[in-house]
This record gives structure tokens, C-alpha cells and sequence, in this order.
């Protein structure tokens, strides 16, 4: 039995909206092993080492429903119960995870795809690989040989160590329940390191918090407080409560300082945390430098201060009031007359409610170092066994993570004491702070009973209000989260995703620029990098969820538009649980024969992903099949159905029912994109005036500028802010590298696209058609070598009979094909499409292929290059030189600087300002003028 495939979804997937990890799982021999053959020894094994599994309902959705899985006839596949142990192992190191799925795999008898939740990836993908071997130690002695376990496996200590590694991982309780009401609330977060700083919130709207400090919280109020020195100087000259104390830096002037303090004292360090070094209540000499020794390992230097007798409380104070005060008791046994103290610490950890680190909500109590000190301050080592009733402490302080138990009194404080700590976290300056306070009762007034203040916390621990060992449990996180987002405050910037085979890139540039000049900063991402207000920020494809979230983290964006490619939803699903809008453009053969896609109709559930999720709106192809049915699977508040078909049956019936839709009409003109929305009809713009449509005759920009002005107005954006983005919007190089640009610098025109699929390829080999030409239309054809036979045979036959004159290339990454082998499949395929042999010719490298098309090339032909390596070949183009051109002296330009071969914007910037001095002069004195007419 082994994992033989990984893939880890952060966001919805083809298989939860959540997040979830997908194994492949081999059984092999034990494909004939289901549990109840296995028998009672290993599920009874199961059951001891991990008793939770009781719980689990599967198929019964009842508690036991599992337990009756793995007894009832044949029992339940090994494929099933790793499934349940993986989530089991999760829910013990504290995360609430619970759904999950198993199926075998057509065709793999043995195989099976495991699916399972996780809330931390790290500790998901290790609960995968603990599970794996729990279950092969549990199988009899001569079935262990078919699952790699190591030796000396115990599982008891690899319990303990995986529950840690989690916890190492995981979000902190503080932060946790920040998160968590942030949630509650609609804020989503996005975690953006290892450890406890999170994002909440999107774009500009966000908030950071780290643990309990908050992006508000002032730096010099977290000195202040880390600072006891100063903090008990600040208080004490209020007059709050405070300690006598004494900052020293050796042992000798701990003890000087003990003597005229006077008393018991308490030694701690002077800027320590948790509870970490301190000992109270101690008195002479030798206390004194061991307390003083204890502080000097956690700090350079110590405070002695006198000793205030009482009980430890926590007052927490938020946003200026207070919102829970606790009592809190060090980790302690009580005697019983008949065990050791070692006995009582086993029995007390014993209780369900204790763990270890923060995985419960109590932390088991350890007999280390600091307990012996205890223990032998009253006497006793840990086999002594004390008197029933007697309470021997094991620690000085009374954190929860040294073994503490916390008891709620926020509803006995009195008044004094809350406004006592409510002046104390004022005074250092923090939003969030907490109060270490001393009192022999926390119901009485200090002023009337004496009480002092501690500490004041910056970044105070949630824990023991959220999950008090007794009492009331409180929203700590709440008041918080108010804090940050008061009611009203918007959290989050209007997402847009889209997705499709074919224009997702030019759809999501259009919207994004649709959102500038409708005054947005959008945020966007695409196959060629983000970009941010206009700004590219990151190069390469950026299609996947690890782009979603730079976006979303960056505090400029208002607004996010994403394209979303098949490879990053099937590789690790979306980068956001949700959308505003979602727009699928169309289901075209392309990838297919990839990560188990074979089919369009196993492509399309994987596009229809992204309008699953969308909360607001979903756009659709009316005129794609496969996209169409897609509407059955929505839960948008609206969908909006998209046609370049006027008549189109559904989309009419859609619009007199009061639907939203985007269609074109028919008028004296030409065709004008029209919106329909609740009875309303809205004339939106004539195609031939949007640029990218080439005067109309792009139908396929057409189509993209139909799905943007959509997705637009279901955003919320104004009808003259569309119309302006979309007449300004242009299909250069600049502003959309590779789709359906144009050069009319030459004799002849060129068209340059990175077509690279059939559908593609037909929509420019129909724009070919469609534009006038006086000469020759020429075609560079190429294909990715990692598509299929088939594949390329329909690229072929999806350009036949356009063009004049057909060049076969091949891309420089062959992707596991011959050097030669697209461009010869190219040609057979034109050939048996009833391309005239005479007409094609093969130049497999693609440069090379390039220069010999422009070469060829005559004024009044079409040129069409389908080019992969975009920067470099539009160079080429735009560099080119006809052979016998020659520039007069006179009218010679400037000389301008190579532009970098990877800046498409710096190559963009190069045409446009070559085209404008071609219509400049120089005189005999070298200045340059503008010609008269061009003036």
C-alpha cells in the first residue's frame, strides 16, 4: 500500500469548495484485505489508538456509523479507513475538520483517489503519511511486508510528535479566534507566513494582526509594555496599583535589592514573556540568586519587586473597555493521601480536556525542572504522596501552557478593578492589552482591600476567556474584529474571475481596464504576469491561486479581476473560496489528454468551477452548449447569459422573464452590443467602436468585449465608464501581448496571435477572411507539441482553405515530441484537409519560420503569425527590414536603443515611437521637425 500521486487544493476544486488533499492510493496485495478479513485484531487495534474514530458517522451519518462500516459484511476497503484516519489524526491535534471521500479508480483495480479536508497543509499532508503507517503496523504479521513502515515504529510517541508538528503550524488560539470571528462576520483572511501574521480583509480594505497585536496597535506601546521597568514607572506616577521593585544586573544586587524592598519578593526577567522565569513569595539570600539565576536566563537584566499576596487574574481590555477578567490558578495536584505526586500529575492528565501545547483546552502538567524547584521548596520529591486535601503547586505562574486552569469573573469584577485596568492599557497606549492583577478578591475594590498590577500585556493570550476552564466562556475576538472593521466597513474588493479555452486573457485585461477608467486600482492577473492599476508587477503565467492571493494582498487594489486557467483549478484549485462574479467564455478542445481530461465533457466541470462559486453573478455562453448547461449548477443571486446569436430561443426567453443578458443587435450601423437587465433595455456600444474588434470584423473580440462590458455591469460599474474602456481599449502589443495584434508598418500587414488550439486558430483564420486584401493571405502555423495527434490534426483542418501559402513551425520546448514531428503532422493534416502540397512549406525552427514569411512577403498581402515565444517574435516583426529598402538621409530618423528582448512594454513603447518618427525630419543641422503636414 503506498501514495503514488499529491495534490494539495488551497481553495475549490473539482472536489470540495474547500480545501482538501487528493491521494492516490495503491493498495496492491490488499486490495483483497478489506477490514472485516483483516479482523477483529486490527479494528480493535484501530479503535484503541485512535478512540475518536467512534465518532465518525460516514455513509450512516450517524456516530458509530464507521465502527459499523468495518464490521459488516466484508467490511470497508484499507482506501476508505485511510481516509478516516487521516481526518481522526487532524481532529486529535485540534483542527475541525470532518468531510471526506474515497472512490476507486476506472481501469486501476486497486487504486483508489482518497480525499480528505485539511485546515493547515503541512499538517494534512503529514496526516496522510502517519495514516499510511498506523494502518500498516496494525496488520497482521505477514501482511506488513506490503506497506513500508519503519522499524521500531510506537505509535504512541509518533501521536505525540505529529500533534506538535501541527501545532508548530497552526494558528495559535488567540489568533485562531480571531480568524474565526472575522469569519463570523464575512471578513475573509489570508494567512501570510508560518507563524501568526494574518491578513484580514482585501486590497485596501485589509487588516493585519499578529497573535492579539493588531496593525493599530502603536510599536511604542508594545515597547512600553515589554518594558516592566518603565511600565510600572508610568503607572505608579497615575497612581494606579503597582509594585515596589528594582531593576538589577547580579545576584549580589538581587539581594541588596530584596533587603530594602523588605519582605517577600518576586524575581523576573525584565523583558520576558509566558510566564517564563519568574519566582515569587521568596525570601533570604539563597531564594533570591536562585530566583535571580532563573530570571538571568530569559533576560539580561532582572526586577525584584515585593511580593503581593492574592490570586492571578487577567483583565483583558479592548478598544478602551474591558471585555473579560479571569482568575487563574498554576498548574497544581491535590492530595489524596494515597498516590505520589507523580501519580496525581498522571491522574490529573488523565482529564480529556488536557493535551499538549494549545491542542486542548488545557495543557497537560509536566514534572521538569521548574516543578522539582517547587517540590523541594515544600519538601517533597515527586514520589512523595501528600495529604488528602493538601495543594502542592508545580509551577510558580499560572499559564495556561505550563499546566494552569483559568476560571471566568468578568461578572463579579467590581467596578474599581475594571476601571482600574481600562486606565492601566490606556495609559501605555495599546488597543489590545492585558492586565496581570493581584487581589485576594477580584469582587472587592482594590482601593478597599489592596491589590497590585503586575504586568501590562501587549499581544495578551485569548485562550483562557475564549476557554475557560470553568465558567463563562467570552468573545475576546469580537470586540476586536469591531475594532478593526467597525459595522458598516467594507472588508472586501469586488472580485471578478473568468475562465474559458479560449480570450480569458483579453476578457480580464478589457475589465480591468473597463475598472480604470471607471476610477478603480484594479488588481489583475493573466497568462503573462500581474499587473497592478495598469502595472506589471510579476512576469510569467499567472493564472493560479498563488497569484489570487498577491493580489488580494496587495493594499493598493480595489477591485480584482483573475484569469483562472484549466492547469491551476486541476493542479490546486482556485486562489479565493468565492467571487463577486464568475464568467465561463467556452468548452474547446485544448489540453485534453492531461491530468486524467480526456474529454470536454470531463473539461467542462473543471471551468465550471469558477461560477460555483460566484456569490453575485454568473456569465455565460449562451451559445456554447457545454457552458450553457452549466446554469444548473449556480447559486449567484443573477445569471447573465451572453450571445452573439440576436434570435438565440433561451437567451429571449431569459431577457421577457426579466433576465440579465448581453446580446447584439442588428442595425442600420452594423451590430450594437446591447445590455438587458429586470425589463431594461440598454444600447451599449457599436462593435465596429471598439478598437480590439478591428471595426467589427473580430468576432471573437466582439465576443471577449460582450463578456467584459457583462461582467462590468454586473460589478456595478457605470454604463459611460464601460463604453469609455471598452473605445479605448486596443489590442497592441502593450496592452494585450500576443492577442490579435497588428503591424501596418511594412508593405504588407501583419497579424500576430498566440493562438494555439483549433479554436483559436479558426477564429483568426475567420478574421483573415474577413479583413480586405488586395494580395496573398500567409499563414505561420504552429502547435504545442504536448497536445494530441488528433489535436493537431484539428489545427490543421482549422486553417485549411484560408490561406495562400502555409509555413509548419514547431515551438522551441518540443514537450516530449521529436524535432520534427508537430510541423510534419501540421502538413499531413493540411494535406488531407485539401491543401495543395505546393502551397505548404515546413521550417520547423520558429525565428527562422518568422524571417522567411516576412521575407516573402509582398505589399497588400496578410501576413498571420501564430507565434509562442511572444517578446522575441514581435521584435522580429516589428525590427524586420524588406530587402532593397533604403531610407534617404534626409528623412532618417533618430537612432533608438534595442529595447530589452522581454519587455513587451518597452517593445511597444519602441513601435509607437518609431511610427512617430516616420512622420519626422532632419535638417543639415540634425534637428529634428515634424513634417508640414503632419504638424
Amino acid at each position: 500500500m503506498r501514495i503514488v500521486d499529491r495534490s494539495v487544493y488551497v481553495g475549490p476544486s473539482l472536489y470540495a469548495h474547500f480545501p482538501v488533499i487528493r491521494l492516490e492510493l495503491e493498495l496492491g496485495e490488499l486490495e483483497h484485505w478489506p477490514s472485516a478479513r483483516l479482523g477483529e485484531g486490527f479494528i480493535n487495534g484501530l479503535l484503541e489508538a485512535l478512540p475518536g474514530l467512534a465518532e465518525h458517522g460516514c455513509s450512516y451519518r450517524e456516530p458509530g456509523g464507521f465502527v459499523r462500516r468495518l464490521r459488516e459484511d466484508q467490511g470497508t476497503w484499507l482506501g476508505h479507513v485511510f481516509e478516516h484516519v487521516a481526518i481522526e489524526l487532524q481532529n486529535i491535534a485540534g483542527e475541525d475538520v470532518t468531510f471526506g471521500k474515497t472512490r476507486s479508480v476506472d481501469g486501476k483495480p486497486g487504486v483508489y483517489t482518497v480525499v480528505y479536508e485539511y485546515t493547515q497543509r503541512e499538517e494534512g499532508i503529514a496526516a496522510g503519511e502517519l495514516a499510511l503507517k498506523l494502518l500498516g503496523s496494525l496488520l497482521p504479521p505477514e501482511l506488513r511486508t506490503h506497506v513500508a513502515v519503519p522499524e521500531g515504529f510506537d505509535w504512541a510517541t509518533e501521536r505525540d510528535d505529529f500533534i506538535r508538528y501541527a501545532q508548530r503550524r497552526a494558528l495559535g488560539p488567540s489568533t485562531a479566534s480571531l480568524v474565526q470571528a472575522a469569519q463570523d462576520r464575512g471578513i475573509p483572511s489570508l494567512r501570510l507566513n508560518q507563524y501568526s501574521l494574518v491578513q484580514l480583509g482585501h486590497g485596501k480594505y485589509q487588516q493585519r494582526i499578529q497573535a492579539t497585536v493588531t496593525g493599530k496597535t502603536p510599536h511604542i506601546a508594545v515597547e512600553l509594555a515589554g518594558d516592566k521597568e518603565e511600565t510600572n514607572r508610568i503607572l505608579s506616577t497615575l497612581g494606579l496599583p503597582v509594585p515596589r521593585q528594582e531593576l538589577v544586573t547580579s545576584e549580589d544586587g538581587a539581594i541588596r535589592a530584596a533587603r530594602r524592598l523588605g519582605g517577600p519578593v518576586v524575581t523576573k526577567p525584565y523583558n520576558g514573556n509566558h510566564g517564563r522565569g519568574i519566582t515569587i513569595g521568596i525570601e533570604g539570600p539563597e531564594a533570591v540568586r536562585e530566583g535571580y539565576r532563573a530570571a538571568r536566563e530569559h533576560s539580561r537584566s532582572v526586577i525584584v519587586e515585593t511580593f503581593q499576596s492574592g490570586d492571578d487574574h487577567r483583565l483583558l481590555v479592548v478598544n478602551g473597555g474591558l471585555v473579560a477578567a479571569t482568575r487563574r490558578t498554576p498548574g497544581h495536584v491535590v492530595g489524596d493521601g494515597k498516590h505520589s505526586i507523580a501519580e496525581l500529575v498522571e491522574i490529573v492528565n488523565a482529564d480529556p480536556r488536557r493535551g499538549i501545547g494549545h491542542e486542548k483546552v488545557l495543557t497537560r502538567i509536566v514534572l521538569d525542572a521548574q516543578a522539582e524547584q517547587m517540590m523541594q521548596r515544600v519538601g517533597y520529591t515527586a514520589e512523595s504522596v501528600p495529604a488528602p486535601d493538601e495543594i502542592v503547586y508545580l509551577r510558580s505562574t499560572a499559564n495556561l501552557s505550563t499546566g494552569g486552569t483559568a476560571t471566568d469573573v468578568t461578572d463579579i469584577i467590581h467596578p474599581d478593578n475594571r476601571d482600574m485596568a481600562v486606565r492601566a492599557v490606556r495609559a501605555i497606549g495599546l488597543d489590545v492589552g492585558g492586565v496581570d492583577f493581584i487581589t485576594p478578591n477580584i469582587a472587592e475594590s482594590y482601593k478597599k482591600i489592596g491589590g497590585a498590577i503586575c504586568e501590562v500585556n501587549a499581544a495578551p493570550g485569548f485562550r483562557m476567556h475564549v476557554a475557560p476552564s470553568e465558567g463563562t466562556p467570552r468573545d475576546a475576538a469580537g470586540p476586536v474584529i469591531d475594532m478593526l472593521f467597525p459595522p458598516g466597513a467594507p472588508s472586501r474588493v469586488p472580485i471578478a474571475a473568468v475562465t474559458g479555452t479560449n480570450g480569458k486573457t483579453t476578457t480580464a485585461r478589457m475589465l480591468a481596464h473597463i475598472a480604470k477608467m471607471a476610477g478603480f486600482t484594479p488588481g489583475l492577473t493573466t497568462t503573462d504576469g500581474v499587473y497592478i492599476d495598469g502595472q506589471r508587477t510579476v512576469e510569467g503565467d499567472m493564472t493560479g491561486p498563488v497569484s489570487a492571493r498577491m493580489v488580494l494582498a496587495d493594499p493598493q487594489i480595489d477591485l480584482a479581476v483573475l484569469e483562472t486557467a484549466r492547469g491551476g483549478l486541476l493542479r490546486a484549485g482556485m486562489g479565493v473560496s468565492e467571487v463577486n462574479v464568475g464568467a465561463v467564455l467556452n468548452v474547446q478542445s485544448d489540453h485534453l489528454g492531461l491530468k486524467g481530461i480526456d474529454t470536454l465533457e470531463q473539461l467542462a466541470p473543471v471551468k465550471r468551477i469558477v461560477v460555483e462559486v460566484a456569490t453575485d453573478c454568473a456569465v455565460l455562453n449562451a451559445d456554447d452548449p457545454l457552458v450553457l448547461k452549466m446554469s444548473g449548477y449556480v447559486d449567484a443571486k443573477t445569471i447573465c447569459y451572453v450571445s452573439t446569436n440576436p434570435s438565440h430561443p433561451l437567451v429571449r426567453e431569459h431577457i421577457r422573464a426579466g433576465g440579465r443578458a448581453c446580446a447584439l443587435e442588428a442595425g442600420i450601423n452594423g451590430q450594437m452590443i446591447t445590455l438587458y437587465d429586470k425589463g431594461s433595455h440598454i444600447p451599449l456600444l457599436w462593435t465596429h467602436l471598439v478598437p480590439a474588434t478591428l471595426e467589427g470584423r473580430a468576432m471573437h473580440n466582439v465576443q471577449n468585449a460582450m463578456f467584459a462590458a457583462a461582467m462590468a455591469f454586473s460589478l456595478g460599474i457605470k454604463l459611460d465608464a464601460i463604453r469609455q474602456g471598452l473605445r479605448t481599449f486596443d489590442t497592441t502589443f502593450f496592452q494585450a501581448p500576443g492577442r490579435m495584434n497588428v503591424f501596418d508598418e511594412h508593405p504588407f500587414k501583419v497579424l500576430f496571435d498566440y493562438g494555439h488550439n483549433a479554436h483559436a486558430i479558426a477564429a483568426m483564420a475567420d478574421l483573415a477572411q474577413r479583413l480586405d486584401v488586395t494580395g496573398r493571405r500567409i499563414v505561420v502555423l504552429a502547435a504545442p507539441g504536448d497536445r494530441r495527434d488528433e489535436d493537431i490534426f484539428e489545427i490543421a483542418r482549422a486553417a485549411a482553405g484560408k490561406f495562400d501559402h502555409y509555413i509548419c513551425r514547431r515551438d522551441d520546448n518540443l514537450r516530449g515530441r521529436d524535432g520534427d514531428e508537430v510541423p510534419r503532422l501540421l502538413l499531413r493534416g493540411l494535406v488531407e484537409a485539401g491543401v495543395d502540397a505546393a502551397c505548404i512549406e515546413e521550417i520547423q525552427d520558429e525565428q527562422q519560420a518568422i524571417d522567411h514569411a516576412l521575407r516573402m512577403a509582398q505589399a497588400g498581402d496578410l501576413l498571420l503569425v501564430f507565434a509562442d515565444a511572444l517578446t522575441r517574435s514581435w521584435k522580429q516583426i516589428i525590427k524586420f527590414r524588406p530587402e532593397g529598402a533604403v531610407e534617404s538621409p534626409a528623412a532618417s530618423v533618430p537612432v533608438l536603443p534595442e529595447s530589452p528582448p522581454d519587455d513587451p512594454a518597452a517593445l511597444a513603447r519602441e513601435a509607437e515611437l518609431r511610427t512617430l518618427m516616420e512622420g519626422m525630419v532632419r535638417d543639415e543641422r540634425g534637428i529634428v521637425f515634424a513634417r508640414e503636414e503632419d504638424d
